[in-house]
């Protein structure tokens, strides 16, 4: 089963402010686990960073006006999207801003229900609990040490791991000691399982004699009744 774990960075919280996207980060999955393949372009958005956004992600104008705009890289996005499931954390917002810039260009959108609200999730699994990317890493023990800022393929990431322990952790349809065969599979790991000599269920004497005792203080037992 393939999904797309997917992030985005933009200059602002609303597209129909005329804010952009500036950064996509995406990582393959494959049954939950990240395959190594992975999708990651830095956007200009052909207009100012506002030092809100910019103290967010620290993406400058200095360094997105030398990057592609979001229709030299569309083709490749959607190629590598296809119709898989997104799983997204806080989908409504990354999935307008995709839409609005698809649109921009005259592309059909990506519907809703393609995809996957991890903020959902966490809340519906640990309702009133905080449910921000960097509370979930912290309640699931993930290594996030490197998220000084926000970045879409590092998101991306770190998410993967995430959406991995909220579908059920990391034994979720494989063994701990699973080894890979040939075809890259994963096939238990052989158990060395040690013979034990048979156990004698014998009575000893001393415990015949202690039964004798104790069948001498019954009076009228029910098996001598005829």
């Amino acid at each position: 089963m393939r999904e797309i774990v997917l992030d985005t960075e933009t200059t602002g919280f609303k597209p129909s402010d005329g804010h952009r996207i500036v950064e996509i980060g995406c990582v393959e999955l494959h049954n939950h686990v990240p395959t190594g393949g992975t999708f990651h372009k830095y956007i200009n958005p052909e207009r100012d960073m506002p030092t809100e956004a910019f103290q967010v992600h620290g993406l400058s104008m200095g360094f997105l006006s030398d990057q592609p705009v979001f229709s030299e890289v569309v083709g490749e996005f959607l190629e590598f999207v296809g119709d898989t499931k997104l799983v997204i954390h806080n989908a409504g917002f990354d999935m307008a801003f995709i839409n609005a810039e698809l649109k921009t260009l005259g592309f059909a959108p990506i519907p809703m229900s393609q995809a996957i609200d991890t903020v959902r999730m966490a809340r519906d699994k640990f309702p009133g609990a905080q449910a921000s990317l960097d509370a979930l890493c912290r309640r699931f023990n993930i290594d996030n040490s490197a998220r000084t800022k926000h970045g879409a393929l590092l998101d991306a990431e770190l998410l993967a791991e995430v959406y991995l322990e909220l579908k059920g952790g990391r034994q979720r349809g494989f063994g701990l000691t699973a080894d890979a065969d040939e075809s890259g599979s994963t096939v238990a790991a052989p158990v060395e399982r040690v013979a034990r000599p048979a156990r004698s269920h014998d009575a000893s004497e001393e415990e015949l004699a202690a039964h004798r005792k104790f069948l001498e203080r019954l009076t009228k037992p029910v098996w001598e009744n005829n």
